[in-house]
């Protein structure tokens, strides 16, 4: 069934399908660790779900905000919500496959590039779920994370950003491919759960052909130890 949810704290509303997945946690704290410059005219968000990392982008830019989205029936809810929220005339959303993006955009397009991608290899211990669009969300069923970074190299601007939440266990994977592609991190931050639990996530920013350097931000801890949010994560929500 479908319903509307608002995204906590924005002023928006989203469309969800409960057959699927609902908006993460994390695509509210990605578009909060970017950073926009009034110089950023072209923004991409790959992988884009029902679209609420450009709507919660558009409430911090002007630029042009593509959105592209795989699976037809969540591209779909995307639509409703861009429409639902009176941004068509900023967020364009494409049902498209992220691996065939060179024949839609010419290379260095993007000013900024953002993605909350499909976090889990896929291998024969892998359990998947029995509904494909669930089980395409959360594993590398049809895009891994080598032919991700390659195509964010091609549209990258030289000297732009890349933005990525992912699973702190693939770390150093992550940042081999990254320098692979001469995507230089500049900028992490680690998601914890709870204090004193490990770090499940963390978010990275790396810059195409960027000078060497990497500022390790403060870990961001998403609940108190009786469940409720941290301060900083309500302080996000505002």
């Amino acid at each position: 069934m479908q319903v509307i949810n608002d995204i906590v704290g924005k002023n928006l509303k989203i469309y969800q399908d409960d057959k699927f997945f609902k908006f993460s946690l994390e695509s509210v704290l990605l578009p909060n660790f970017v950073t926009v410059n009034l110089r950023d005219k072209m923004i991409l968000d790959l992988c884009t779900g029902n679209a609420p990392i450009p709507l919660i982008l558009s409430t911090k830019t002007k630029a042009k905000i593509y959105g592209v989205e795989l699976q037809k029936e969540i591209y779909e809810l995307g639509l409703k919500s861009v429409q639902l929220n009176q941004r068509e005339n900023q967020i364009k959303l494409l049902n498209e496959d992220v691996k065939n993006l060179k024949n839609v955009f010419k290379g260095d397009t993007f000013d900024i590039i953002t993605v909350n991608p499909p976090y889990f290899k896929v291998n024969e211990s892998s359990y998947l779920n029995q509904n494909n669009i669930k089980a395409n969300a959360r594993h590398e069923n049809t895009l891994n994370l080598e032919d991700l970074i390659r195509i964010v190299k091609y549209l990258l601007k030289n000297n732009a950003s890349f933005y990525m939440v992912h699973r702190t266990e693939r770390l150093i994977e992550i940042i081999d491919i990254l320098k692979e592609n001469n995507l230089i991190p500049k900028k992490v931050q680690f998601i914890y759960p709870y204090q004193g639990k490990e770090s499940k996530l963390f978010m990275i920013k790396a810059v195409k052909n960027g000078n060497p350097g990497l500022k390790v931000l403060d870990s961001l801890y998403i609940h108190n130890e009786d469940g409720t949010y941290k301060d900083d994560i309500k302080e996000i929500f505002k």
